[in-house]
């Protein structure tokens, strides 16, 4: 016997003043709810209804345990309203990753509005060129450049930039040769080979830098670009941000695209403070291109 179940419809019963009414409200036929009397009679060995043609009167133990079945009703009906309210406004707590670069420029300023708006989410952003695992670091949201192989995660790509080699304005003149200062970014490597393109003119361009200046972040890499002291790898959306201070190392030719994709460990129904996040991110992303 499913005592929940009997417990419930029986705190109905007496809620609605009779098996007949009860069954309407439940949308089951009258025996149905007779049944499941007669069976939490039979497995309590009790009577907890005292029943004429006309009225239904409660007996002292029956009084005592629909208390108990009225409060289960209600804590069932609470536990149901909550979970139906977290599809209507987003609340709790999303965790969201993202590299340096990307978190800065990109996610933060997209969830700084979904914070001013939605007071019953809880957002954690974690700024780390390291990729955090999904589940073992509880991670809801990841946003990442590249297509991820990991199997056990849900990806979906929501974007692209592209990054661009910029030098000082200030330096706008001067060539570039051996003695140009490369900086370049720890996630990079050792050995670097930029392969760019001119679309219009159709011309390709090898660049093989030495990387005597490394760094391990964007901004530390844009601070020393901007100040003059050489060249180096800045996404495309920061460029545009730059009020003019850098500009393109060699004018006309591109860097490939980099796919960006949102990562999350949800396989069906993704919470909507999330699902608020991501859009929040892609839209910002979409307004960054």
């Amino acid at each position: 016997m499913n005592q929940l179940r009997h417990m419930s419809v029986f705190a109905h019963i007496v809620e609605k003043g009779s098996i007949t009414a009860a069954a309407a409200h439940l949308d089951v036929s009258k025996s149905v709810v007779s049944q499941y009397l007669s069976r939490l009679e039979k497995a309590l060995g009790v009577s907890l209804l005292k029943r004429t043609t006309r009225q239904q009167v409660l007996t002292p133990a029956g009084q005592a345990f629909y208390e108990s079945c009225h409060a289960i009703n209600q804590q069932a009906e609470q536990a149901w309203q909550h979970a139906r309210q977290t599809l209507e406004e987003p609340q709790g707590r999303v965790r969201i990753t993202a590299p340096d670069a990307l978190m800065s420029t990109l996610v933060a300023p997209a969830i700084s509005p979904v914070i001013q708006q939605y007071a019953s989410l809880s957002i954690e952003l974690i700024s780390s060129d390291k990729r955090l695992a999904i589940n073992a670091d509880d991670i809801d949201l990841a946003i990442r450049v590249g297509e991820s192989l990991a199997s056990n995660v849900k990806q979906r790509r929501i974007g692209e930039f592209r990054d661009v080699l910029c030098r000082s304005a200030s330096t706008a003149s001067q060539k570039i040769n051996d003695q140009t200062v490369y900086i370049a970014n720890t996630w990079q490597g050792s050995t670097i080979q930029h392969r760019l393109y001119d679309p219009s003119r159709r011309k390709r361009l090898n660049y093989v830098p030495d990387t005597l200046c490394r760094v391990d972040s964007y901004h530390t890499s844009m601070a020393l670009i901007q100040s003059g002291a050489g060249i180096g790898l800045i996404p495309d959306f920061l460029v545009k941000a730059s009020a003019g201070m850098i500009c393109e190392a060699f004018p006309g030719y591109q860097l490939p695209a980099n796919t960006v994709y949102a990562l999350h460990p949800y396989r069906q129904h993704m919470p909507l403070g999330v699902s608020v996040c991501l859009d929040a991110i892609k839209n910002k992303l979409d307004e960054s291109i």
